[in-house]
């Protein structure tokens, strides 16, 4: 019996934009990226990520996801709060990003899931359209302004051309025990 021996897995896309790199991240690249797991993973990809500035993503809505069972049972529609938690976790991707597509800094083996902090503040959020089953949300981030250990972040959320919801959030840029 031979073996073939099994290539890495391919690092994340790379795409040249005018003045910035992109990047592409897949689902197991974003299990990489943040410490969530199954239920609470909330991105499917990320693309279009501009590393600590601006970043893309994709939540696809299944039937099959858990808070369906009960939010309401006879008239499945995705909870604001979980629409919300995707959009803070595509930050958290923009943010792990910066991280992970530095030059070499001689630290090997840093789990840069660790550097994922906390969500702080959530403002001005406007819910303009029902997300249910068979949805796709496009997400978007773009992070502004940082506040010491804060950092302002701008987030929409789409079907479509449809805008779900928009607004802002506050995230800690570390965590704390």
């Amino acid at each position: 019996m031979t073996t073939t021996p099994v290539a890495p897995a391919p690092a994340p896309t790379r795409r040249a934009a005018a003045a910035k790199d992109t990047y592409s991240y897949s689902s197991d690249d974003i299990k990489r990226m943040l410490p969530h797991r199954w239920p609470m993973l909330m991105i499917d990809r990320a693309y279009d990520v501009v590393p600590g500035v601006s970043g893309r993503g994709i939540k696809s809505v299944s039937v099959n996801e858990p808070f369906f069972a009960g939010h309401y049972p006879d008239h499945s529609i995705m909870p604001g709060v979980m629409i919300v938690e995707a959009m803070a976790q595509l930050v958290a991707v923009v943010y792990v990003a910066e991280l992970v597509e530095a030059p070499d800094t001689g630290e090997t083996g840093a789990d840069p899931s660790a550097s994922v902090g906390y969500l702080g503040s959530i403002s001005s959020m406007k819910f303009s359209r029902l997300v249910v089953p068979g949805d796709q949300l496009t997400l978007e981030a773009r992070l502004g302004q940082r506040l010491g250990g804060l950092r302002q972040v701008s987030v929409r959320a789409s079907v479509g051309t449809e805008l779900a919801a928009a607004g802002s959030l506050i995230v800690t840029t570390e965590r704390k025990a």
